[in-house]
């Protein structure tokens, strides 16, 4: 299942938030001030016609009868060129335009002459007439006015968006990963560690949504370190009280071959004794296993590999059936590149592994080569057949073996395994060898 953040989906689900939000308050917005808006032009359209009829009815009465109003339009006079929001018109009671101001159409509008307010043709219009009855004034201002003055609000509200929509979305991932980084912390303290650290995980000032996994975690650490030093307690135990009736069976059977001389029966006596070193081997290998698993390969002092390595070679090579089938190859020479912090014995029983198992495992009296690098490494080196990537990836593991049909207890290689991690290093596995067309090699890396 593909893996996904949570800070980014806060972040985006947040930001979003904050969007919907605004949004939302611009729609709203938009309608109070859209009737506030209306409230506010019809006052004005109001206003304005309460103020301007007083004064036209006094002008026209001054100029004569009401028959003659009809002539005292001026038309001749000169008005700057200006935009009107609010245009009037001065009509007699039968519909003829007395006065306009200079936007206004020669024709009257075509509201009613009806005091109050009516929208035709895309104008809104407020009329009123004097207290004869005999003079009407209209005001209008056009729909598109108040539409455009709206629309440049909404774009004021909107426009901001798009520019602190980013700059909220940053700033919320900046308080997101500084309010999640405890659980950034406590992985990165669960990802430093080795397979056998169950220590508990620091539970210092965690929030409270985080505290209670962190003790469950530490819960279940405590139960596995229980559990593995059960495994661990019970696995040595195991194999040290075995080594005494299996090197008692052995001297056993060694006296009842010496009693059997030529007799028959002496095959089966010699094949008693080669299953009990077998056994005895695997009841070494999971000693060796539980004082790896124990953390012996913690202790740390400086040694040289390439020492290591020389004495091992020699104690193989010491015995008939090794003799001379190892051989090692010092790219060090005598500088001290080759110096890592280790346990000396844990150190040679995880060389020791990989060499018996390159020679057991290996072409029959082929030649295992151990070779010293520059860059602290150790790399060991037999003639086999090519080892399938499928079961290449599964060696190390414990009772895992290869298609060689060699005996063997499977632990060799999850030993070593164990050892060079507590030691800080990695094992990788080859097959083929590193410029060769098959074999097998084992590479021990120090950091």
């Amino acid at each position: 299942m593909a893996s996904w953040s949570l800070t980014q989906r806060l972040t985006v689900r947040l930001s979003a938030a904050i969007a919907a939000l605004w949004i939302a308050a611009t729609v709203v917005s938009t309608f109070v001030v859209r009737h506030e808006f209306n409230e506010v032009f019809d006052s004005a359209l109001q206003e304005t016609a309460q103020r301007l009829l007083p004064l036209a009815a006094d002008d026209l009465r001054q100029r004569g009868a009401p028959t003659d109003w009809s002539r005292e339009i001026r038309e001749g006079v000169v008005v700057a060129e200006h935009e009107e929001y609010l245009i009037y018109q001065i009509r007699a009671s039968d519909g003829r335009v007395l006065i306009r101001s200079h936007d206004a159409p020669r024709q009257g509008f075509l509201a009613p002459l009806i005091p109050g307010y009516a929208d035709r043709n895309g104008w809104r219009v407020y009329t009123e007439v004097n207290a004869d009855g005999d003079i009407f004034i209209q005001v209008a201002e056009s729909s598109g006015h108040r539409n455009e003055a709206l629309f440049n609000l909404v774009l004021t509200l909107t426009v901001p968006l798009f520019v602190l929509l980013p700059l909220s979305a940053f700033i919320v991932r900046c308080f997101v990963s500084g309010t999640l980084f405890p659980i950034a912390s406590v992985r990165a303290d669960i990802a430093s560690r080795g397979g056998g650290n169950m220590a508990p995980i620091d539970d210092g000032p965690l929030p409270q949504e985080l505290s209670p996994i962190v003790g469950d975690v530490n819960r279940l650490l405590e139960r596995l370190q229980k559990s593995l030093e059960a495994e661990r307690a019970f696995a040595a135990n195991s194999a040290h009280e075995l080594r005494t009736p299996v090197a008692s069976a052995l001297a056993q059977v060694s006296r009842l071959k010496a009693d059997l001389q030529h007799a028959p029966a002496v095959e089966r006596a010699n094949r008693i004794e080669e299953i009990l070193k077998e056994l005895g081997g695997l009841v070494e290998k999971l000693l060796q296993l539980s004082r790896a698993e124990a953390g012996v390969a913690l202790k740390r002092e400086p040694m040289k590999l390439s020492y290591v390595a020389r004495y091992l070679v020699d104690e193989f090579n010491r015995k008939p059936s090794y003799a001379d089938r190892v051989e090692l190859v010092d790219d060090t020479a005598d500088e001290n590149l080759d110096v890592v912090e280790t346990d000396l014995d844990t150190l040679a029983i995880a060389l020791r592994n990989l060499i018996e198992n390159a020679l057991v495992h290996g072409a029959k009296e082929g030649i295992v080569t151990i070779s010293i690098g520059r860059d602290r490494s150790v790399r060991v080196i037999n003639e086999s057949a090519i080892v399938p990537p499928e079961k290449l990836h599964r060696l190390a593991e414990r009772f895992s073996r290869g298609s060689s049909r060699a005996e063997g207890s499977g632990l060799g290689l999850a030993i070593v395994k164990t050892i060079v991690a507590q030691a800080g290093g990695e094992l990788e596995l080859r097959s083929p060898a590193t410029g060769r067309e098959d074999g097998f090699e084992a590479i021990i890396r120090f950091t």
